[in-house]
């Protein structure tokens, strides 16, 4: 394995690390979705990182599934934006903790 193959794959795990950190630890929810979009960067990278190919041209496989990936990844992110203004408009907060009842 080169050394750049190396960096992309830690860089790929400390990403993912820090989106596993971000969802656990904000309440909110739209952090939490941007927390899981990080998680979701970090694994394509590892894909396309892995799907390189070492003494040839890279495998086509990784790059159409990561690239049909992105999409599938945008759109959810669309639609979960859209629930996330609903529970805005319905509740007043967009927080996981309900507020208090005083």
């Amino acid at each position: 394995m080169s050394a750049t193959a190396t960096i992309y794959l830690l860089t790929a795990a400390a990403v993912f690390g820090i989106g596993v950190y971000g969802l656990l630890q904000a309440r909110q929810i739209l952090r939490q979705l941007l927390a899981i979009n990080l998680m979701g960067g970090a694994t394509f990278l590892l894909l396309i990182t892995l799907g390189g190919g070492a003494d040839g041209p890279p495998d086509p496989v990784p790059q159409a599934m990561v690239l049909t990936g992105i999409v599938i990844a945008v759109s959810a992110t669309a639609f979960a934006l859209a629930l996330l203004v609903k529970l805005q408009d319905a509740t007043g907060s967009s927080d996981l903790d309900p507020p208090d009842a005083e």
